[in-house]
């Protein structure tokens, strides 16, 4: 083609520029794996773990009554598929600690005159708590319970004399009795918010220094790889701790949510949380080679602990493999550390397994970033 026909053409050179930008992307295998992986995970996670249907809520029994009448009563609540009976209570304290403690979502309580007074055609009471620290648990267990005391009382009183119920379902919400959104959310949005800023500032120090080339002179100084790791986190995790801080003032200020437990446990327990993520951050930029790269990583962690933590929607309605996920992922340790403390006043008798598990995750990824570090030779 003459130089004139070239110019006369507006897409002259088309199919060089493509075929050149095909086997950029070909080359690009972080590229083309997010490109086609975070698409797909979209999907899968909207269409399998996400499931807004409440049901199965994990709840606490305590019989005090123990015949055939408060029997076939829980019998319909567990046959609503609205309650999963995973544990039987002795006492009230039981009842209430395992609510406390985020064992339980619910509880059931009949009286020890339970049956009694159905027979004397007396008003019977079932008290229900329920966890107000998740909105969407609270409203569906209120309303499916109050559902099964009127179908239960409508049977009594098929072909008998009108006159009050006889089963009466108390509900009493715990934590949050106005449910407010704000009650459930910021807390969770703690968790999210630290990671998120965290782990980008971190992936980037390494990644930004490999840019720069200065990070072969820090491999040639008599600084360990571990030492290095260390010293990169710090700074970070202060910077973290001290937003923290700002959020929880933010969060009691702004939103008027209150925290019911103590500050200086929710603080502490706060650390094996900076410190995982400051480890998730090392290791990420260990692995990438840009800064493009590193931020591709962090949001590709960030997404599935959006929705897969419990933030946003119920564990226990997701399948299995996801819950699976879901226990694999910090966020979902300290949003039942921040949710415990902060509305539910846990102590850490309730919570030290979260925090045990942060700080396991925490320490192999720290060791595991200083050990990518040394194989990959800085470079």
């Amino acid at each position: 083609m003459t130089l004139a026909k070239q110019k006369a053409n507006p897409f002259s050179g088309v199919w060089p520029v493509c075929r050149k930008e095909f086997t950029h992307i070909s080359r690009d295998r972080a590229t083309l794996f997010f490109a086609l992986f975070l698409p797909v995970m979209q999907l899968l996670l909207f269409g399998f773990a996400i499931d807004t249907n409440i049901r199965q809520i994990p709840t606490i029994v305590l019989d005090e009554a123990r015949t055939q009448e408060s029997r076939r009563l829980l019998d319909m609540f567990a046959n609503s598929d609205a309650f999963k009976m995973n544990a039987i209570a002795q006492s009230d304290s039981e009842l209430q600690s395992a609510i406390v403690s985020g064992k339980a979502k619910a509880g059931i309580k009949i009286p020890v005159d339970f049956s009694r007074r159905l027979q004397d055609g007396q008003q019977a009471t079932v008290l229900v708590l329920i966890d107000g620290s998740d909105s969407t648990v609270t409203s569906f267990a209120v309303n499916v319970s109050s559902g099964i005391a009127l179908q239960e009382s409508l049977r009594r009183m098929s072909g008998g004399s009108p006159g009050p119920m006889p089963l009466e379902v108390r509900q009493t919400v715990l934590f949050n009795p106005s449910t407010r959104s704000a009650n459930f959310f910021v807390p969770g949005m703690i968790a999210i918010v630290l990671q998120a800023m965290i782990i980008m500032l971190v992936a980037f120090s390494i990644v930004r220094e490999r840019e720069k080339g200065t990070l072969e002179q820090l491999a040639l100084t008599p600084v360990k790889p571990l030492g290095l790791m260390v010293g990169k986190m710090t700074p970070y995790g202060l910077l973290g701790f001290l937003e923290l801080c700002t959020i929880l003032i933010l969060m009691r200020v702004v939103f008027r949510v209150p925290i019911q437990g103590s500050l200086a446990l929710l603080l502490l327990l706060s650390l094996p949380f900076l410190l995982t993520i400051l480890g998730v951050g090392l290791l990420i930029s260990t692995k990438a080679k840009t800064q493009t790269e590193a931020f591709q990583l962090a949001m590709g962690s960030l997404l599935p602990s959006v929705f897969l933590s419990g933030y946003m929607f119920l564990i226990d309605n997701m399948p299995m493999v996801f819950q699976w996920i879901s226990h694999v992922m910090p966020a979902t340790y300290y949003i039942a550390i921040l949710r415990g403390i902060i509305l539910r006043g846990a102590g850490v008798g309730d919570l030290w397994i979260d925090a045990a598990v942060l700080l396991a995750m925490g320490t192999g990824a720290i060791l595991l970033a200083a050990r990518q570090f040394v194989r990959s030779g800085a470079q």
